[in-house]
């Protein structure tokens, strides 16, 4: 039960929710995050922090670069079939499909340039 709980408290925010559909067969820097949401690199950090204690994605470190991902080892099952609903349940959502959009624009910019103006990808 405390899984179960601690998934939905996570996924409590749409912000939250909107991140864990963007990283859906893909890995995105902290910058990328940043600049689909629109947040401070902070706000976004703490984000990341509340979805990663739920262990609903992984993060791995590659130079000055964090990325985050899906999580895809030793996933309780709560969260596994809570992100498999999510992603059924939002996948014709106008804000996801924006974001959709939003992301093929900024995995087109170059990730060294876009951290750089954010300062972001050090958290």
């Amino acid at each position: 039960m405390r899984e179960f709980m601690g998934v939905l408290r996570a996924l409590a925010d749409e912000s939250r929710v909107r991140v864990l559909v963007a990283l859906h067969e893909r890995e995105l820097c902290v910058c990328q995050i940043v600049e689909l949401l629109g947040l401070a690199n902070s706000t976004v950090s703490k984000h990341m922090a509340i979805l990663k204690q739920a262990r609903l994605v992984d993060s791995r470190k590659d130079g000055r670069w964090i990325y985050y991902r899906l999580a895809d080892e030793d996933v309780p099952p709560e969260a596994a079939e809570t992100t498999e609903l999510v992603l059924r349940a939002l996948a014709k959502n106008d804000t996801i499909r924006q974001d959709a959009r939003r992301l093929k624009e900024i995995l087109k910019i170059d990730r060294e340039g876009l951290c750089r103006t954010q300062s972001a990808c050090k958290s």
